[in-house]
C-alpha cells in the first residue's frame, strides 16, 4: 500500500470521531468487549488490512496491520482484538484451504465475523508442547476434543476460535514438536463451557478458562496436516509478538505525550519542572527506547511480509517495545506525581496494560531465552 501511514491515520481519525474516551474508559475498567470500536474500524474499512485485494481485502501485510495497531494505542482506542485476527489470518492465509480461507477469513473484512485464539492451559504456558487437550479423531474424520484453555481472550464474543491441541499426547510422542494441530472451532458448538475471569488488566477484553467435553470438530476445521501443526503455530505466534510490540510503541507514546506535556506546564517552583533533568532525562531515554524499539518493529514486520525468517526481530521486538512502554508510563507517572492516581489522567489505567505487556502473551524473560540461544548461539538455559 502506497503511503500506508497516511491512510491509516485518516481512518483512525475517522474512527475516533465515532468513539468516546468515556466509552473506552468504561471497556477498559469493565472487562467489555468494544462493538462500538469494532463496528467503526469495520466502517472505516480497517478490518480489511493485510488481506489481499482478490479476496476483497484491502491489500498490505503484517506492517499494515501494526501500523493500525500502534496508531489506534496511540490515540488511545486500542483494540485487542486485532492483534488476534492478525494472527489468526496470517495463519489461515498461508496454511488453510481455499475453502477454509472463504469460510473463515473473507467473513472478517467486513467485522461480521471475529476470531480468537486459543493455546495456554493451566500447566502449560510458558512450555506449551506438554499441552493436554487432545482432539481425537474418529471413524467419520471427525475430531473429539477434550480439555481445558485458560486466559483466552474473547472466546464467548468470537464466532470462532483457531485452537491448537495434541492429536497425539505429548507423553507418546518421541519429539515433543509432533502430535500438534490446529483446528477452526465453532465457539458456540456443544460441549464447552466458557467461564470469564475477573482480572484488573484494565483492557477492553474479557478473558475466559474454557472446558471442553466431547466437542465435535468437523475434519474439514482441521488447519495443515495433523500433527504438524507446530509450523502452522509460528506463523501465528511471531505476528502477535510483532504485533503486541506494535501496542506498546502506541500506547508508550501517548503516556509519554501526556507526561511531556504536563512536565512543560508543572511548575510548582516557578520554573516548569520539564526543565530538571531529574525529570526530563528519564521522558528522553524513553523516547529513544520507543524509538528503536520501533525500528525492530519495522526490521520484522518487513521480513515477514517478505516472506522470510522474522523470529529473532519479533522476539527483540516485543523485547524492546514492551520494556521501553513500561518506562515510559514510569517516567510520565513520575512527572505527573500523586496526580498520575487519579482516573482522569489516565496513566493508571494505561499502566497495567503495558506492565502485563512485559509478561504476556509471553514473558520477556523467555524472549531472552530466544535470543541468547538462537541469536547468541549460547547453551540453552532452562
Amino acid at each position: 500500500m502506497e503511503d500506508a501511514a497516511a491512510i491509516i491515520s485518516q481512518a483512525v481519525e475517522g474512527v475516533k470521531s465515532k468513539i468516546s474516551l468515556d466509552y473506552m474508559r468504561k471497556c477498559q475498567r469493565e472487562g467489555l468487549f468494544p462493538y462500538a470500536l469494532w463496528d467503526a474500524c469495520a466502517e472505516q474499512g480497517l478490518l480489511a488490512l493485510g488481506v489481499p485485494e482478490a479476496l476483497g481485502g484491502l491489500g498490505g501485510g503484517l506492517r499494515e496491520q501494526c501500523l493500525l495497531l500502534e496508531t489506534l494505542n496511540r490515540e488511545g482506542i486500542g483494540l485487542q482484538a486485532i492483534v488476534i485476527l492478525a494472527m489468526d489470518r496470517s495463519t489461515l492465509l498461508k496454511h488453510g484451504t481455499e475453502d477454509q480461507i472463504q469460510r473463515f477469513v473473507v467473513p472478517t473484512l467486513d467485522g461480521s465475523m471475529k476470531l480468537c485464539f486459543a493455546i495456554t492451559e493451566p500447566n502449560a504456558g510458558t512450555n506449551a508442547f506438554k499441552m493436554t487437550t487432545l482432539a481425537t479423531r474418529q471413524d467419520d474424520g471427525s475430531y473429539r476434543l477434550n480439555g481445558q484453555k485458560t486466559w483466552i481472550s474473547n472466546f464467548k464474543e468470537s464466532d470462532y476460535c483457531l485452537i491448537v491441541a495434541r492429536t497425539t499426547p505429548f507423553k507418546d510422542v518421541a519429539d515433543r514438536r509432533e502430535g500438534i494441530s490446529m483446528f477452526m472451532l465453532d465457539t458456540k458448538a456443544a460441549g464447552i463451557t466458557a467461564q470469564p475471569l475477573q482480572l484488573g488488566t484494565n483492557q477492553a477484553s474479557q478473558q475466559y478458562t474454557l472446558f471442553f467435553d466431547d466437542v465435535v470438530i468437523p475434519a474439514e476445521n482441521l488447519i495443515g496436516e495433523e500433527g504438524k501443526g507446530l509450523k502452522c503455530l509460528f506463523h501465528a505466534l511471531n505476528p502477535e509478538r510483532l504485533s503486541v510490540a506494535s501496542m506498546s510503541i502506541g500506547l508508550g507514546e501517548l503516556v509519554l505525550r501526556k507526561g511531556v506535556e504536563y512536565a512543560k506546564i508543572r511548575a510548582p517552583f516557578d520554573a516548569p519542572i520539564g526543565s530538571y533533568q531529574g525529570v526530563q532525562h528519564p521522558l528522553a531515554y524513553a523516547k529513544a527506547h520507543l524509538e528503536a524499539a520501533r525500528l525492530m518493529r519495522d526490521k520484522g514486520v518487513d521480513l515477514y511480509d517478505a516472506g522470510r525468517n522474522c523470529a529473532p526481530e519479533a522476539n527483540m521486538a516485543k523485547l524492546l517495545a514492551s520494556d521501553a512502554g513500561f518506562e515510559a508510563v514510569n517516567a510520565a507517572m513520575q512527572a505527573f506525581g500523586g496526580s498520575s492516581m487519579a482516573w482522569e489522567n489516565d496513566l493508571i489505567a494505561y499502566f497495567t496494560p503495558l506492565r502485563l505487556n512485559q509478561i504476556a502473551p509471553i514473558n520477556n524473560q523467555m524472549m531472552l531465552n530466544y535470543i541468547g540461544e538462537h541469536v547468541l548461539g549460547l547453551p540453552k538455559s532452562y
